[in-house]
């Protein structure tokens, strides 16, 4: 493309350091992850239910793991990558691997330090998480064995933090070299290891599953983490690193990546604070609740995590590179490029999970501890936060794009009005109209579509327009082929799915595997016959990958 020339994003663009491949690479590997992860929580699921048990388990994880979306896997890993793809474009891999090893140091001495006082501070962590629980109306009974057994979950998981910090850097690392494939399955090492792992110290310490058998699951997140860091080695190796401690941190590119990170903390991971303050709401409300959001927003993130965040982070070091010393004439097309896909690829499991999430639930969930009305309370979960799937997805493409223009300062500015806005619905949906928890998932839904609106409204505002009347269009294509695709659905859930709790295992299965291959189906042939190019694009992938 000529550097001069900005093509519409409606044609077939391929912007430079973002290939279809290269997506569909990661695509595959994330979804893979995924699956294994929902695997990991098929097993919770038989095992515990949406029980108190859960409940504890689940409330104990949010922080580490929220610290692993605000240091590791969101602000860390977005500045870094936007950091250090401009050091080897602009001085080389030398001065790269330098920056690195800087990096990897500050890293295991900071986060090393968080661990430790996570750890001290866990009781009064816990005490912050159920403070919601012992508050209004929908006041929950205080227990204290459920209480410390939370505080002894909180100690083991913290340095969880520590292990995915520098699996973040590692993973950042590969990126800018154009590795993907790896980084995007390591994932898939953390759900084997904290499963295989929890499940085999938890039951030696528990043959019953009981609340002893959780400490073991602490510990298997552990060594899941661990698994995530290392499995990356050989790669990073085969890339050209070599680990040496630097402790002169005294460094541009250093400063710069904290510089980036101080706003990417907050704004970076909006969506997994909401989650955690739904979390607290939740604790109150019933008991399951926080079980039934967690693995509600667990099948909410397969399509996010297999489409949205795959197209990030093939789009985020073409961005970046396109930001180096002002905004390209390839910037906005890249962008654009990037959210035209996250739209085709998802609003097909948008559509799918509102209007089969009884169904879906049933086959993956309801069997074990885990009957037909946690499976109802799940459900309800899926559909509303459905319904802000396309923004959480786009978010994920948008939100690094102001890091690499060097406007980082914006999404942070959103985000807290969007954490404001979650903690008045919040308490309005809960405390004032006694909504159940459903309530709580369409705040994060509500939620992420207003912060969307605004950081796109200011994207064209900084960097120009991605594209808007492309985007449109496409939509309106799109919602022609999702409309034909959602009538199947609804036709299927109606005369397949009236008894969901006496039909057998495998003709679920099959129901469900014929209904969305059909829906897939009806949305490709419709959008490619309405000369949508990301369906051809797709479809003639498939089509080359068949004749060999």
């Amino acid at each position: 493309m000529n550097g001069n020339d900005r093509q519409p994003v409606g044609e077939e663009i391929e912007p430079p350091g973002m290939s279809a491949k290269a997506t569909w690479i990661v695509s595959a590997a994330v979804m893979a992850s995924r699956v294994f992860g929902l695997v990991r929580d098929m097993i919770f699921a038989a095992l515990f239910g949406s029980s108190w048990l859960m409940d504890c388990f689940n409330l104990a994880f949010r922080v580490p793991n929220l610290l692993r979306d605000l240091f590791a896997e969101g602000a860390l890993s977005q500045a870094f990558v936007t950091t250090f793809s401009k050091r080897l474009k602009s001085e080389g891999d030398e001065s790269a691997w330098m920056l690195a090893n800087r990096m990897m140091t500050l890293t295991t001495v900071f986060m090393s330090f968080v661990s430790l006082l996570g750890i001290l501070a866990a009781p009064w962590i816990v005490d912050l998480l159920t403070s919601f629980s012992r508050t209004g109306a929908t006041a929950r009974a205080y227990d204290p064995y459920q209480i410390e057994l939370m505080v002894t979950l909180v100690r083991i998981m913290y340095p969880f933090i520590l292990l995915l910090s520098l699996a973040a850097l590692v993973m950042g690392m590969l990126n800018a070299k154009n590795v993907f494939g790896m980084p995007a399955l390591s994932s898939c090492f953390f759900n084997i290891g904290s499963m295989v792992g929890g499940a085999a110290i938890g039951y030696w310490m528990d043959p019953s599953w009981g609340p002893r058998s959780l400490i073991g699951f602490s510990i298997g997140v552990l060594i899941g983490g661990l698994a995530q860091l290392v499995c990356q080695f050989p790669a990073l190796r085969r890339a050209g690193y070599r680990f040496v401690a630097n402790f002169n941190w005294n460094d541009p590119g250093v400063r710069q990546v904290l510089k980036l990170m101080a706003p990417a903390v907050i704004s970076a991971s909006v969506v997994q604070i909401n989650v955690v303050v739904n979390s607290m709401f939740a604790y109150g409300v019933a008991e399951g609740a926080v079980s039934s959001l967690s693995y509600a927003f667990r099948l909410m993130q397969l399509p996010i995590g297999v489409f949205g965040v795959a197209v990030a982070t093939v789009t985020l070091p073409a961005l970046s590179r396109a930001a180096i010393g002002g905004i390209a004439p390839e910037f906005c097309p890249t962008l654009g490029k990037g959210l035209r896909l996250v739209m085709f690829l998802v609003l097909p499991s948008t559509i799918g999970l509102a209007v089969l999430a009884d169904p879906i639930i049933s086959l993956l969930f309801e069997r074990g501890a885990f009957d037909a009305s946690d499976r109802l309370q799940t459900a309800g979960a899926l559909q509303a936060y459905g319904y802000g799937l396309l923004f959480y997805a786009g978010l994920k493409v948008l939100q690094p794009a102001f890091y690499a223009i060097d406007k980082r300062w914006m999404p942070m500015f959103v985000s807290f009005l969007a954490l404001g806005m979650n903690l008045g619905l919040n308490y309005l949906f809960v405390f004032v109209f006694r909504w159940g928890h459903e309530s709580l998932a369409l705040t994060t839904s509500i939620v992420a579509a207003v912060n969307f609106l605004i950081l796109y409204i200011a994207m064209r505002k900084f960097a120009g327009d991605p594209g808007t009347s492309g985007l449109l269009g496409l939509l309106g294509k799109l919602g022609i082929a999702g409309g034909l695709m959602g009538g199947l659905c609804l036709a299927a859930n109606r005369f397949l799915f009236g008894n969901l709790s006496e039909m057998a295992f495998v003709l679920k299965g099959i129901y469900l595997a014929l209904t969305i291959g059909a829906g897939a189906a009806i949305y490709f042939v419709v959008a490619k016959l309405l000369r949508v190019s990301e369906a051809e694009e797709a479809l003639g992938m498939v089509m080359r990958k068949l004749r060999r």
